[in-house]
């Protein structure tokens, strides 16, 4: 990477070397991951972080999320523009950024719950995202009423971000030592929520952990990190079922 003063967020870490259990499908304009259990009406939308809909790791959590019960599907939100590559140059971020507006995917959503309820028989429905997909599911929890559940993690917020017009539960997991989301604007998040939102929500930083720390696979180098991967995936887990 070119700019190394300034990494990346949601750093590649320890990629997965993993085989879905899914396959991909055509859901209109967009290609995506979906992977279903035996028979359910229940349904999770599972939004990508920079690396885009084909990194292993955001498979593995669609799986899991299947393997809970769940019909999870991974869309391309990039809508086949390019994802961002560990060897890109992180200058030229915030350009190619531009043109992947977190808060601009509603075409890409409606197809989504489309195919769902009509091609899967979904019925109750959430969402969960990675960084830029926490940031879209964001969006999505204050934007569509028919998703019940969210679970936004580690998705970048500003001072200036007020996301406290929820219409359904909404659970954020953010990382403590997270170099891209400083814990000033979790507390400040977490203020705007109290004074407005009128729906349940959950703010939890989970100690010691860095960006992108549920989705990647460190627990392999790092056991003190095990426990809080752990904790975050069953937690994100049981915030669905609570409300789906």
């Amino acid at each position: 990477m070119a700019n190394e003063s300034r990494p990346c967020p949601c750093g590649i870490g320890d990629r997965f070397d993993y085989e879905a259990c899914g396959q991909e499908v055509q859901v209109e304009h967009i290609k995506a991951y979906v992977c279903k259990p035996a028979s359910t009406d229940r349904a999770v939308i599972v939004i990508h972080d920079i690396f885009g809909w084909q990194l292993p790791n955001t498979r593995y959590m669609a799986d899991m999320l299947a393997a809970n019960g769940y019909i999870a599907i991974c869309p391309d939100f990039f809508a086949g523009k390019e994802p961002w590559k560990p060897s890109d140059d992180f200058s030229k971020f915030d350009d190619w950024l531009k043109t992947r507006d977190a808060r601009k995917i509603n075409k890409e959503a409606d197809a989504v719950l489309k195919y769902l309820k009509e091609q899967c028989g979904a019925k109750k429905l959430g969402v969960v995202g990675f960084c830029w997909g926490g940031v879209a599911v964001h969006h999505l929890m204050m934007t569509y009423p028919e998703l019940k559940a969210g679970v936004s993690l580690y998705g970048l917020i500003k001072d200036s971000d007020d996301i406290s017009n929820l219409l359904n539960p909404t659970f954020f997991i953010f990382a403590e030592k997270d170099d891209f989301i400083p814990l000033h604007q979790v507390t400040l998040l977490e203020e705007k929520l109290k004074r407005n939102c009128k729906v349940d929500y959950e703010v939890k930083i989970y100690p010691g952990q860095t960006h992108g720390f549920v989705h990647r696979k460190r627990e392999n180098i790092n056991p003190q990190d095990k426990p809080y991967i752990e904790e975050g995936r069953k937690d994100m887990i049981n915030w669905l079922n609570k409300y789906i």
